[in-house]
């Protein structure tokens, strides 16, 4: 079976989710929506594939969503060029490559627009040194040949790293470059260009900010580093510790001296700002939570969106800015968070295109 993207329809998919956000969430009187369409093609920055072993063949198959079905692929058209690029290139290579290839049941890819790929081979086997000797020498085959390029190997509790196990992704967001650590199996926007549609949407909507911001789920830093410029500091939680290491390391590699990042969830750090409870944490780092001045809230929960006691403590706030990667759960928020707001901005981000899925930016404002 072939790969059944087809660009010729992304026009219509993409005008039926502008009518689907725009009657979701018509009953709370938003403007106009600012609508940002993708690539059609090439625009995901990592892919994941199965791999099928028949005698000497070697096949990346993926699964029919509706049917269940596996088909064998030779390229990915909506993954980045580099990828494509790759893909043929390590499955015939592998396949004369015993230690590489025995046992071998995935292959994950996660490219960079600055031209960097992390590959991860997972297996139904313990790895050894033979496995690290002959992807070295891949590594070494493919460096030649102009790839800038790591391999992860990974089996049940085990992960065997040849150099690291992350890329560095450059963003050229309103001019300016920004430098991002993205490390693999933590969180990453798959689309770079929209991510960096979002990053100058932010930028744009809290331009004539003042006093400080504060960011609940920053991830790495992606928003937290960009935004900084519109504000005096900014406060940012995040639960993942990969996810904080990176934040760290990107708040540094970009110059920025105005960003204070906190290990919490969000539902800690509201109990912390309730007076609650207080957290050693916070003493240990020498955070006064009293100290900053901040009227805007940045919010980028996960799919199941903010609980009740997170949504109160963020309607204090003057501005809330609200990514969502899910509309229902965003639907919900608002409905308690309209009591208080207004929204002022709506954007669509076709983060996704093929697919039902839809990334929102959400801009209100105290009534």
């Amino acid at each position: 079976m072939s790969n059944p993207i087809d660009p010729s329809t992304y026009d219509n998919q993409l005008s039926e989710k502008v009518v689907r956000l725009n009657t979701l969430l018509s009953d709370f009187n938003p403007p106009q929506l600012e609508v940002f369409p993708s690539a059609k093609l090439n625009f995901r920055m990592r892919a994941e594939f199965r791999i099928w072993h028949d005698g000497d063949k070697l096949d990346y198959i993926m699964f029919n969503q509706e049917t269940k079905q596996q088909y064998s692929i030779d390229n990915f058209p909506i993954a980045s060029t580099l990828i494509n690029e790759l893909m043929p290139i390590v499955r015939d290579k592998i396949k004369f490559i015993p230690e590489l290839r025995q046992k071998l049941f995935q292959i994950d890819f996660l490219s960079t627009l600055s031209g960097e790929c992390l590959i991860s081979f997972l297996y139904h086997k313990k790895l050894d040194d033979t496995w690290t000797l002959a992807a070295n020498k891949l590594k070494e085959d493919l460096t030649k040949q102009g790839f800038h390029i790591n391999f992860i190997g990974r089996a049940k509790k085990q992960k065997i790293l040849l150099d690291k196990d992350f890329v560095i992704e450059r963003l050229n967001v309103n001019g300016r470059v920004y430098t991002y650590k993205q490390v693999e199996n933590s969180f990453t926007q798959p689309n770079a260009q929209i991510a960096t549609k979002m990053l100058e949407w932010a930028i744009d909507c809290t331009k004539q900010s003042t006093g400080d911001l504060l960011e609940l789920y920053c991830g790495n830093g992606n928003f937290s580093i960009a935004l900084a410029q519109n504000f005096n500091r900014v406060l940012a939680t995040e639960l993942a510790k990969p996810s904080v290491y990176s934040a760290q390391f990107n708040i540094q590699e970009n110059n920025v001296d105005n960003v204070q990042i906190i290990r919490m969830s969000a539902e800690d750090f509201t109990d912390a700002m309730n007076g609650v409870r207080e957290f050693k944490r916070l003493k240990l780092q020498e955070i006064d939570l009293k100290s900053y001045n901040c009227q805007t809230i940045f919010v980028d929960p996960p799919r199941a969106g903010m609980d009740k006691n997170t949504c109160s403590m963020i309607q204090a706030y003057e501005r809330i800015m609200y990514i969502s990667c899910n509309p229902q759960t965003l639907k919900k928020n608002l409905e308690q968070l309209t009591t208080t707001h207004k929204i002022v901005r709506l954007a669509l981000f076709d983060q996704f295109p093929y697919t039902q899925h839809m990334e929102t930016g959400v801009l209100l404002e105290r009534r």
